[in-house]
């Protein structure tokens, strides 16, 4: 069973923004798109660089090192399918978000 660990509240993290947490030693990126929130690696597939700090348009963001962009939603690149981020599970309790690594 996944355990899922705290990493902020939903109001700290505004509609269309990013930020990122470590949770057990793994750097992870939240997106809040219209208060759905999503998780996922902030290793971006092509070169390492920090996706989570990519501009968010629509439901995709943009790796800032070299342009990379991925459906937030779906963790996959839109021009290369073949490469994904690792998606992690991802709850709201009581205006806390959790997620499990």
């Amino acid at each position: 069973m996944s355990e899922f660990s705290k990493v902020g509240l939903t109001g700290d993290i505004p509609p269309g923004q990013s930020r990122i947490f470590e949770v057990n030693g793994n750097q992870v990126a939240v997106v809040n798109l219209n208060g759905n929130f999503f998780a996922f690696q902030n290793v971006c597939p092509h070169r390492g660089g920090p996706v989570g700090e990519g501009e968010i348009e629509g439901n995709e963001i943009t790796c800032p090192w070299h342009g990379w962009r991925v459906d937030i939603t779906t963790c996959i690149n839109t021009s290369n399918p073949a490469a994904k981020l690792k998606k992690y599970d991802l709850k709201v309790e009581n205006g806390e978000i959790k997620v499990s690594v």
